[in-house]
């Protein structure tokens, strides 16, 4: 696309709607996609190297690392034909703006690219790290039926299984299994038997409403086998939504811990308002966050429910969102992290200046953290969350040891 085009498509507020305002793309528009190695000075700055202090790599699993591809290598990814229309100008960027995350050429071999990028990223990671594979199913109308005009994107539970046997030592994986299909149970057991760590749903875009009763024999399935759930909460701005984003809210998912399941909430609600339906149907709009906040705070839930972190640092999150979680050390043991990759790597979204506003940040760190985003945006991910803090307050090592809870399935 040409930059005066994207720059109109932009203008329309394409981007800015997708993930804030008041852009400065200090970190840059487009991912330069550099494969020289990191510069000795980086490698070893001390933003990087303490990065790592107290944090055992074996136990790292960034449990948010999404896969993605055209299916041109037999992986079976299906992509929405809206993303390569130009009469969906929003879906058309979001395409354009993935691709360069995952330093692809369209008219190459997009499935086997996205992935040697992964892996050249990953090496610059402590040996020992892990990235956690997310599949992703499609969208189901209420009868359980695939609707696939309303996925955004589907990445099939076998591609993402035999990427994690074809790399064990780089790769664990989660599938996804929309609860309302007829064969849902069947599915939910096989891919436990294939070793998926957890089950990852994404609400809005799926159309699962995790308070429905239909979901009651799959929450209990899930608990007897000891599979996590990964569910997305708060607002959705990466992909299209036409379940609503009142199913990212954090309260309809008391259900599934009312069964035994292990529910980690994606994002910790960091973005949004969701009715609070402890109000009735009626309730008032409230803040996605408070209303994680509340489950996060009932005793019933405190060993069944837990936060994860990624995407907390783009610049469509509040830095009040991030301040307080680095304040509620208490939560720390019950949240995890995770990169949202390749969202990491579509650097007009990231702004370290908001931070350093905030008094979360240091000026001095700005210049090394932007240098790391070119070179590596899943190590900048790591190291940013390492080093910005609140009133000295940091998340704990605790929080980036995510493997005890993924390596607990039965």
């Amino acid at each position: 696309m040409k930059r005066r085009a994207l720059l109109s498509i932009l203008g329309a507020g394409g981007l800015t709607t997708w993930a804030g305002t008041h852009y400065a793309f200090v970190h840059g528009l487009w991912n330069p996609c550099l494969d020289d190695s990191m510069p000795a000075h980086l490698a070893d700055h001390e933003l990087v190297q303490a990065a790592w202090n107290d944090i055992d790599p074996t136990q790292v699993w960034d449990c948010h690392t999404h896969i993605a591809g055209t299916g041109d290598g037999g992986s079976g990814i299906v992509v929405n034909p809206d993303m390569y229309e130009l009469s969906h100008p929003i879906a058309y960027l979001k395409r354009k703006f993935y691709l360069n995350a995952g330093c692809v050429d369209e008219n190459g071999q997009v499935d086997r690219g996205f992935i040697d990028r992964v892996l050249y990223l990953h090496a610059d990671l402590q040996p020992g790290t892990k990235l956690v594979l997310l599949a992703l199913d499609y969208y189901h109308n209420d009868n359980g039926q695939i609707v696939k005009e309303n996925s955004f994107f589907y990445v099939p539970n076998s591609y993402t299984q035999s990427l994690a046997q074809r790399y064990p030592d780089t790769f664990e994986w989660i599938a996804s299994i929309h609860p309302y299909r007829e064969d849902a149970l069947d599915e939910l057991i096989k891919v436990h038997a294939q070793g998926a760590r957890a089950v990852k749903w994404l609400p809005p875009a799926q159309g699962i409403d995790p308070s429905s009763p239909r979901c009651d024999a799959f929450y209990e399935r899930m608990a007897a086998l000891g599979l996590p759930l990964l569910t997305h909460t708060g607002s959705e701005h990466a992909v299209s939504v036409p379940g609503g984003h009142e199913y990212g809210n954090p309260l309809l998912l008391r259900p599934a811990m009312d069964h035994g399941v292990r529910v980690i909430a994606a994002h910790s609600a960091s973005i949004g308002e969701n009715v609070d339906i402890d109000q009735g149907e009626n309730g008032l709009l409230v803040r996605s966050f408070d209303l994680f906040a509340r489950l996060m705070s009932d005793k019933n839930y405190q060993s069944l429910l837990f936060g994860e972190i990624s995407a907390l640092m783009q610049r469509n999150r509040h830095p009040d969102v991030v301040r307080a979680l680095l304040e509620k050390q208490d939560w720390h043991d019950r949240l995890l992290n995770g990169s949202d990759y390749p969202l990491p790597a579509v650097l007009a979204i990231f702004s370290i200046q908001k931070f350093v506003r905030a008094g979360l940040l240091a000026e001095n760190a700005t210049e090394p953290l932007i240098e790391l985003h070119q070179y590596n945006p899943l190590l900048f991910d790591f190291v940013l969350k390492r080093t910005v803090s609140a009133d000295g307050n940091k998340f704990l090592p605790s929080v980036f040891h995510t493997r005890r809870i993924l390596s607990t399935v039965a």
